[in-house]
């Protein structure tokens, strides 16, 4: 399954995630050469998250491919500012294009709930939260994390706490037939958690290039700090907020 849109009317004009999804294309072009090697291997090395690495747990020196041509090395100067960096940071085109689409269905919703400068401190104590969670499940890696699903994960988080009724329309592959669905919020979101909850369960923390507990770390941490971070003021005019329908006689514009 996945997301084409959701029925949500926003009523900010969600600059924070148009900076957030911009930022991102920003350091794919210019500090990973959109893809191209060498830039994409050394930007995962350098401002990828590598768990041994930060805590020193793993031994200097010790060496992963991340490309046919390429290797990361641990080393025995934890870069501390790798889990902001690790955020912005991607390790494909489908990879990047992936994050931004749901960055862009779910961040403005989030985004208006709470107002952007709230917004932009939620979003990356998300990110620290997806980032702690994948190092705490284990802290001896030494493959660099990239990519801001796990911020992302927090913004769905909060989603599904503030709109857990709101249709989300889904692109559903069935064999060779394809169709699309609508569904509550609460139930696609809370599927793609499931998903993630099970898959890092079943796996030893990263799988074929997965960082599974970095999605659940961010999905809860987003659904907690998304209780503190709200603005009531601001989702007052939200007629799916919670667990209420719109009413026929609330006014709202679609400004997607």
């Amino acid at each position: 399954m996945f997301p084409l849109r959701d029925d949500n009317p926003h009523f900010l004009t969600p600059i924070v995630t148009y900076a957030l999804i911009a930022a991102n294309v920003l350091a794919w072009a210019l500090l990973q050469g959109f893809g191209t090697e060498p830039a994409l291997s050394r930007s995962v090395c350098e401002l990828g998250l590598t768990p041994g690495e930060l805590l020193q747990t793993a031994a200097a020196g010790a060496r992963v491919p991340v490309s046919e041509t390429a290797v990361c090395i641990v080393t025995d100067m934890p870069s501390w500012f790798t889990p902001l960096t690790s955020m912005f940071m991607h390790g494909s085109w489908m990879h990047l294009i992936g994050n931004m689409w749901f960055l862009w269905i779910f961040g403005n919703n989030v985004e208006d709930s709470m107002g952007h400068v709230r917004f932009v401190v939620f979003y990356l104590l998300c990110g620290f939260a997806a980032a702690a969670a994948q190092t705490l499940a284990d802290p001896d890696s030494i493959i660099p994390m990239v990519g801001a699903s796990g911020a992302i994960g927090g913004v769905m988080g909060a989603y599904v706490v503030l709109y857990p009724r709101v249709k989300v329309h889904m692109l559903v592959f069935l064999g060779f037939f394809v169709t699309t669905i609508a569904v509550p919020a609460v139930f696609m979101l809370g599927y793609w958690f499931a998903l993630q909850l099970l898959s890092g369960a079943l796996s030893s923390g990263v799988e074929g290039g997965v960082a599974f507990w970095a999605h659940v770390g961010g999905f809860v941490a987003g659904a907690v700090l998304v209780l503190f971070f709200r603005n009531p003021l601001l989702l007052e005019r939200h007629p799916y907020y919670g667990m209420q329908r719109a009413s026929p006689t609330r006014s709202w514009r679609q400004t997607r």
